[in-house]
């Protein structure tokens, strides 16, 4: 069956059709549907953008729509830039960019323990709406390592993997990932 992801983001595509293949999902952008919408989140928790993403496209087509909100929650800058993670350097900010942010506003910090959050909607074509979330544990590193991954992937440094995301294979951080959690806690929703 055919699932539309309310992204054009390249790295949550691949986690998106890899995780949710178990279901014989075939997951296609926004763009490979004809689907030209730029939705505004306006939700102040990741389930609400979630939801907003979501249901934003579903009323525009006649398939079920997945959409997800991440963000990275760094604890001594008081869960920031949490669901502002994408935006938090400015609109049209590079990954590069938010990084430099980070590591600026963490700079001199000693506690550097954070998490990425992930909420993932799945929106039916009937309306029924099903979230799932998952977080994962790190820390903010002092610089950026690896080539891997997207966003603040560089930075983090997963407890569970003892490296950090941009240096873990696709498989390697899909098995602990924040998305790859909700993902497949969605799929479990999803099989009932």
């Amino acid at each position: 069956m055919k699932v539309i992801a309310a992204t054009n983001n390249k790295g949550k595509l691949r986690e998106f059709g890899e995780i949710l293949s178990e279901l014989d999902f075939e997951v296609i952008s926004l763009h490979e549907a004809g689907i030209y919408a730029e939705v505004e989140e306006t939700g102040s928790t990741f389930e609400e953008n979630a939801l907003i993403k979501a249901r934003s496209v579903a009323i525009l087509c006649d398939l079920p729509v997945i959409a997800d909100d991440s963000g990275l929650c760094v604890d001594a800058l008081d869960g920031q830039p949490g669901v502002y993670s994408a935006r938090w350097a400015g609109n049209d900010a590079s990954d590069a960019q938010r990084i430099d942010k980070l590591l600026e506003k963490l700079e001199g910090v000693e506690d550097r323990t954070a998490r990425f959050v992930s909420v993932v909607a799945f929106v039916d074509t009937d309306g029924t709406a099903v979230t799932s979330e998952g977080v994962v544990e790190g820390t903010i590193l002092y610089k950026p390592v690896g080539n891997n991954g997207f966003g603040y992937d560089p930075v983090f440094f997963s407890t569970e993997l003892q490296r950090s995301f941009a240096e873990a294979s696709d498989e390697a951080k899909n098995s602990v990932s924040h998305r790859g959690r909700a993902l497949r806690g969605l799929c479990k929703l999803l099989r009932r």
